[in-house]
């Protein structure tokens, strides 16, 4: 299953398929950092410059459904507070890169390669459970039974990985388990992080539902303080029987927090630590900021509203230049621009919240995430590679992603990889796969596919017929060439190019349905919709902007593949030849005649990127595993189901004395060096 039930959190010349050597050798950059990584702002101190004591208060989206991070309705909550009280065999550095964690272990290798894989592993000594039993084969034991998918009664989100193995026993040696695979495993670290006590796995009943209220037994730097018992918050104390660095903070208490309230929260003093939207961000390094400093801003502000939207004629396939209202987008609403002015005139509240959000910094960093534009490529228009292939030349990507990270300070360059992100080891642009904007590209890639514009004499027909230049129905639009639901589409322009007359294939023009997401935290997404959509319109393409509540959005319309267009978003993984296939897999059809799509929502997939991703998770030399990942991305890119936009900026409000905490990128958090500054 996928990292998305994981970590819950939401791609050829035209009509030719390349072959695979140009394809895997087709990366307009071969340099693994690029682009340059914003890895982590964690505000770093050493143990001995913090304090010994103190509670942080650290928000969360929602109260965990479950402890149990292999259960489906595991979130990013589970996860953060199993970080802290489990055993985590290997941890992730800035990179991405996973790191053998000495706390647990002592050694882990592959001890042999044939005639199978067998994996040894040499726990610490001092490692046991906070009831005093020492952590051994029997958790390992446990926990590979009842992942391992053979057992149904076990409500498991995934058991990739574990699958593969065929034996796991005590070894030879004291502390010793050594895991053999049936089948190789390049993957073999990410398993068995978390691990759970035997006590957890050992009975579907156990597993299914006895970690919804608490775990009573832990083995981290902190252990949590009683049940749960459906409270909004989890407190964790201090486990007295961890063996490591003693823990700075008495107390970590991860508190509900909805992203709604997090401003709320904040002005209060009710956290600590918080993940906050765009708006948020702004608000807090505005209430940082001098007087003059403060001034410098608005005129900056005031020069970019007075730029001209094309300079020195701009030539048509040049990409359009952002427009401030976009840019504005996604930051302070009419409130926020209230509260500044109340502030700017003496306002007592707002002098009030200013000093409130003064006790914060806002902690930024590229997120292990990405978003992507999908194309539904299983009917009507993008069912047609040369379509697709159309959509994706027409999208200026770097402008995309300028206009969501460069407001708040973070690298702007676009994503070039759907396995790896920026900073990752083997991180190469494959956008050359598709290749980049190009508006005559984009055209000729239609018009092979039998979507051209209506010449002179027909456009005058369907004039005189009821339709206008751009293909749009004047009685049903009341004459304006604008539709209902078209949001930006449909008119010319704004950032100084003219929209091109609408393509047709048998008369019929070429519209697709654009669903986007609204709610909190999804402006960023709708000005990115509105961009992307004035960017087809430049190659005659209509879009029609459906707006859906965001509680519904992936289940109705991304798992239903009820869409032509949509924005949603991926976490990134450190073993991607696992965690990317079932996303990327070439969609099966099923018995019953429905298609089976795993998690690729774009139901497009060859069966070169099956073989490719099956090829590089039973490959156990790194380099040429990541040769073959490589590989598969490219060949992902020249589908055209999934156009990389940019990694997602992580933005986390943190109190000024809080270190060790904040942005954390990639990184695992080190729990026992989280505390506030002496």
């Amino acid at each position: 299953m996928s990292i998305a039930k994981r970590r819950r959190v939401a791609l050829f010349a035209a009509g030719v398929l390349l072959p695979l050597p140009w394809v895997s050798g087709c990366s307009s950059s071969d340099d693994d950092s690029s682009p340059t990584a914003a890895r982590r702002d964690v505000a770093p101190a050493a143990r001995d410059k913090v304090a010994g004591t103190g509670t942080l208060r650290w928000a969360l989206d929602a109260a965990p459904g479950t402890f149990n991070v292999f259960q489906t309705n595991a979130d990013s909550g589970t996860q953060r507070i199993a970080g802290a009280v489990l055993p985590s065999l290997f941890t992730l550095d800035g990179r991405g890169s996973p790191q053998r964690n000495p706390d647990y272990l002592e050694a882990a290798d592959v001890v042999d390669r044939e005639p199978k894989q067998v994996v040894r592993y040499k726990l610490t000594p001092e490692a046991v459970w906070s009831d005093g039993r020492p952590i051994g084969a029997e958790d390992f034991i446990a926990q590979w039974k009842a992942l391992r998918g053979t057992d149904g009664a076990y409500w498991t989100a995934r058991n990739a990985g574990y699958d593969r193995i065929a034996k796991v026993a005590r070894g030879d040696g004291e502390h010793e388990v050594e895991v053999t695979f049936a089948k190789p495993y390049a993957d073999w670290r990410s398993l068995f992080t978390p691990l759970y006590p035997k006590s957890v796995m050992s009975t579907a009943a156990a597993f299914n539902d006895g970690r919804r209220r608490g775990l009573a037994v832990s083995a981290g730097p902190f252990m949590m303080r009683g049940n749960t018992g459906g409270t909004k918050n989890v407190t964790l104390v201090r486990n007295p029987r961890w063996w490591g660095d003693r823990a700075r903070l008495d107390k970590l208490v991860f508190k509900t927090v909805p992203a709604k309230e997090r401003a709320a929260a904040l002005l209060a003093g009710q956290v600590d630590l918080a993940e906050v939207d765009r708006a948020t961000a702004e608000r807090i390094q505005d209430a940082g900021e001098t007087p003059k400093k403060k001034d410098v801003k608005k005129e900056k502000a005031k020069q970019a509203a007075a730029e001209p939207s094309a300079q020195h004629g701009a030539a048509q396939d040049q990409p359009p230049r952002e427009d401030p209202a976009d840019l504005a987008a996604g930051g302070r609403d009419a409130a926020d621009s209230m509260r500044a002015w109340a502030e700017e005139n003496g306002s007592k509240k707002a002098r009030a919240e200013a000093a409130a959000l003064r006790r914060f910094t806002v902690r930024k960093a590229l997120e292990p995430a990405y978003t992507q534009l999908a194309l539904n490529g299983t009917k009507g228009p993008l069912a047609d590679e040369r379509v697709r292939r159309a959509v994706a030349r027409a999208i200026d990507r770097k402008a995309l992603a300028r206009l969501v990270l460069a407001p708040m300070g973070l690298p702007d360059k676009p994503l070039g990889n759907h396995l790896l992100m920026a900073g990752q080891q083997g991180y190469k642009d494959h956008s050359g796969a598709i290749g980049g904007q190009d508006t005559h590209a984009a055209q000729a890639l239609l018009a092979d596919a039998g979507w051209r514009a209506a010449s002179a004499s027909d456009r005058r027909k369907a004039l005189g017929a009821g339709t206008d230049d751009q293909g749009h129905d004047k009685a049903r639009d009341g004459g304006s060439g604008v539709g209902p639901d078209a949001g930006d589409a449909g008119r010319s322009g704004k950032a100084g190019r003219a929209a091109a007359a609408v393509v047709r294939k048998n008369g019929r023009p070429l519209e697709l349905r654009f669903v986007v997401p609204t709610g909190s935290g999804t402006a960023p997404l709708g000005t990115v919709s509105r961009r992307i959509a004035r960017m087809l319109e430049a190659i005659g393409v209509r879009t029609r902007i459906t707006k859906v509540s965001g509680s519904g959005y992936f289940k109705d319309h991304i798992a239903s593949g009820n869409y032509d267009l949509a924005l949603y978003s991926w976490p990134a993984s450190a073993y991607p030849a696992t965690d990317g296939r079932p996303i990327y897999a070439k969609p099966q059809p099923a018995t019953d005649g429905s298609l089976v799509v795993e998690q690729n929502y774009t139901r497009v997939g060859t069966d070169q990127i099956d073989q490719l991703f099956d090829q590089a998770v039973a490959e156990l030399d790194a380099g040429s595993a990541r040769a073959l990942v490589s590989r598969a991305d490219a060949r992902i890119w020249a589908a055209a189901g999934s156009i990389p936009l940019y990694q997602r900026p992580q933005l986390v409000a943190a109190g000024k004395k809080v270190v060790n905490a904040g942005a954390f990128g990639f990184a695992t958090p080190r729990y026992q060096d989280i505390g506030f500054r002496k």
